[in-house]
């Protein structure tokens, strides 16, 4: 993980480390760890979004393996770093793109908000830089503004952008796009969509007749389907995995928004929640602040270990 991002990381993580830190440094300054001192810890974990399956297993561990000793606030930092990698190790998986497809196919999905147009126009830079082709689609075409931010990272990129008037139809949309995309060689076609949870089943139905459009063309596609989690929700990020599965087969998750919240924990939870592959973590605006991560830096990050 290159030091840029290492560093914007660990400063988008700041609010977070801070919630954890401090409630730690003020149990622990050197005290026994007993069953009053693994409550107060139980406390700052699910205070900090790790969630409560989370911490009951940490917490469990460290009854397990530390109970009754005498323990500082940089030991319990330092051991709780590595059981939050240990739980991120599995999920930490950026998403491999099969330049042979032409064009593999990704689907974006999550609720309006959530950074997912954002989120394309930087992978659609990554791709760039790693001399790929992509290709978007601007496929919520009820958000004329996420129809125009596509474009101009279209532009930023030199990446074609496929659109269609206010309201049209997406399915057809993603038909279209797909078909010139195999004439002009696209090794990436990146699809936005729209993210109005409240009415999920005109959503649902939405997304199902994307999904089966495309496979009119290729049986295999979509072959990765996105779905954009904004990390300052909180807990909520986890029910809405539970209703975007509900509706398409996820295959991995991208968190962003992680340097404007105190809740970087939330990582932790989903991956305990699902153990779905993280293919990204965000940090900020830029390109390069949405990378795949480092679990054990990404831990030690969070806990200010």
């Amino acid at each position: 993980m290159a030091l840029g991002f290492l560093s914007r990381l660990k400063q988008g993580l700041t609010r977070s480390t801070q919630k954890i830190s401090q409630g730690i440094t003020a149990a622990f300054t050197r005290r026994t760890l007993d069953d009053a001192a693994l409550e107060e810890l139980e406390d700052v974990l699910i205070a900090a979004d790790l969630g409560t399956d989370v911490a009951a297993r940490i917490i469990a561990n460290f009854r397990r393996t530390r109970f009754g000793r005498e323990v500082t606030d940089d030991e319990i930092k330092s051991a709780l770093a590595e059981e939050i990698a240990a739980i991120l190790a599995p999920v930490a998986q950026p998403l491999a793109i099969n330049p042979a497809l032409k064009p593999h196919v990704v689907l974006v999905v999550g609720v309006n908000g959530t950074g997912k147009t954002t989120t394309i126009g930087k992978l659609a830079q990554q791709y760039r830089d790693q001399g790929l082709k992509p290709m978007l689609v601007a496929g919520d075409t009820f958000r004329a503004a996420a129809v125009e931010q596509l474009q101009v990272w279209g532009q930023r990129t030199g990446a074609p952008v496929i659109a269609a008037p206010p309201n049209a139809d997406a399915a057809g949309l993603a038909f279209d796009a797909l078909t010139r995309a195999r004439a002009e060689a696209i090794d990436v076609l990146l699809i936005d969509t729209a993210g109005r949870l409240h009415n999920k089943a005109a959503l649902m139905e939405e997304l199902a007749k994307i999904i089966r459009v495309l496979k009119k063309q290729a049986p295999e596609a979509p072959h990765s389907i996105l779905l954009v989690l904004d990390a300052t929700t909180g807990q909520n990020a986890i029910q809405q995995v539970g209703v975007f599965r509900d509706m398409v087969a996820i295959t991995g998750l991208v968190v962003t928004k992680l340097d404007g919240s105190a809740r970087g924990g939330i990582v932790v939870a989903l991956a305990e929640a699902y153990g779905m592959p993280v293919h990204a973590v965000g940090v900020g605006e830029q390109a390069a602040d949405l990378r795949a991560f480092d679990p054990a830096e990404f831990a030690r990050g969070l806990v200010g270990a």
